[in-house]
């Protein structure tokens, strides 16, 4: 949408932007409720990454070649490996995704 709005001059694709970006925010802000900020923002920032990669190739007609493929696949890799990594250095094991909703259930049985 961002490439649509011709530098914020098409009032249509601006709207869809600001929509765009606020629910992104919203939904990375979310997130942070439950999950460590390092994991958190890798993920928004690598989804992102594949996701504006694939939307500029299919309905921009954008060049994907070998290259990009390699690079959407080292960063979806790095952001793997990180959310990954968490308490292997100290023996534990990788970090599990943590609700006070699941509490009350765990606690009747």
């Amino acid at each position: 949408m961002l490439k649509l709005s011709e530098g914020f001059s098409a009032p249509v694709p601006v709207i869809g932007v600001v929509i765009g970006f606020a629910s992104s925010f919203t939904f990375l802000s979310f997130s942070l409720k439950t999950i460590p900020l390092s994991s958190a923002y890798a993920t928004w920032a690598g989804t992102g990454t594949a996701l504006t990669a694939a939307i500029g190739c299919l309905l921009f007609h954008e060049p994907f070649s070998l290259k990009t493929i390699i690079g959407l696949v080292l960063v979806i890799g790095g952001v793997y490996l990180l959310n990954h990594s968490k308490g292997e250095e100290a023996g534990e094991p990788p970090a599990q995704l943590h609700s006070e909703r699941l509490e009350p259930a765990k606690r009747q049985q």
